[in-house]
């Protein structure tokens, strides 16, 4: 039996899965990236459980440019060796590859449930795609067609400059330089970003949390319960942190579709958008995408889907193990 071994390495968690030849998962688990020193660990005890089964290849999908067979993930002190993990697990071939380029790839995986469509538009077969997703950092990759398939190209187009669309983003703007200098739109538009959107908003006097809220955000993830009692419509803050996020969040997509102009669809991916799907249908964010002056009716015709499947990148990465074979 033949068996591929993919893994989703985000600055949170890492997803792994070993699927056999006609796709049968044999083992799939989730480990959070600060309970190990490094995925090396975590792979031992992954197949140590799974009964070590040969594995033909494995696709490693990482959170952070890749370059050649060594990678250093940008939001967690890891790096990672593509030939020493294929020497001390014996597997005959490893490819690394950029998370976002996985989520590309997991594209062609998702089914139509998978997806939830906030713009129909106008959609061209083998048309350009972008995906674009929101997690522990905010990722990019853009498709493009090239024979019988979609090349995936993975970018970095997380850390553009961000750019104000009003008097408070300017403020945002503003109070994120005091605090890291060059403002990228991933200090916004990411987990993290939702947080420091709640700490712009208390700091600069524009609402303060309940104990309720100081409380959940003590307990655990602050980003998650920010958006977890913002949706539950009994936090002002929590609300107010929640729209200025899909504001940013849609005005970078747009930003995004007027530069690759994805006729086959911009795909919004990651650990958030599935999360805080209800929200992301209430308008702000399709109204910040769309806001772009005289190409407003350009960016009507895109269409723009939501990507529930949590595990796109994961799928993603398995597809490209087997093509390694």
């Amino acid at each position: 039996m033949t068996y591929f071994l993919a893994g989703d390495i985000g600055g949170t968690k890492t997803l792994l899965r070993i699927s056999a030849e006609d796709g049968t998962p044999l083992l799939q688990k989730s480990y959070p990236g600060a309970g190990y020193a490094g995925l090396a660990e975590i792979l031992d005890e992954f197949l140590r459980e799974a009964g070590a089964p040969g594995i033909a290849a494995a696709c490693l999908a990482l959170a952070c440019p890749i370059s050649g067979r060594r990678a250093t993930l940008t939001n967690l002190p890891w790096s990672v060796d593509a030939d020493a993990l294929a020497a001390r697990f014996a597997i005959p071939r490893i490819a690394l590859i950029n998370d976002f380029e996985a989520v590309g790839h997991g594209i062609a995986a998702l089914q139509p449930d998978d997806l939830l469509t906030l713009q129909a538009g106008q959609p061209q077969a083998r048309g350009v795609r972008v995906a674009v997703g929101a997690g522990t950092g905010l990722g990019v990759a853009w498709l493009s067609w090239q024979e019988n398939g979609y090349a995936v190209h993975p970018s970095e187009g997380g850390h553009m400059d961000f750019a104000p669309a009003n008097a408070v983003q300017y403020d945002l703007l503003q109070y994120l330089q005091q605090r890291h200098g060059h403002v990228s739109c991933e200090r916004i538009v990411s987990g993290p970003g939702l947080a420091a959107i709640f700490a712009f908003l208390r700091d600069t006097g524009r609402g303060a949390p309940s104990a309720q809220l100081v409380a959940a955000m003590e307990e655990g993830d602050a980003s998650a319960a920010i958006a977890r009692l913002a949706q539950q419509g009994e936090e002002a803050i929590a609300r107010m942190a929640l729209d200025l996020f899909l504001q940013v969040y849609g005005a970078f997509a747009g930003n995004l579709a007027l530069a690759a102009l994805p006729r086959g669809g911009i795909y919004v991916a990651g650990g958030i958008a599935a999360k805080i799907a209800a929200a992301m249908q209430q308008g702000a964010f399709l109204r910040a995408f769309l806001d772009k002056g005289r190409f407003t009716g350009l960016l009507e015709t895109l269409p723009l889907h939501i990507v529930t499947n949590p595990q796109a990148g994961l799928l993603g990465a398995d597809l490209a193990a087997r093509r390694l074979v």
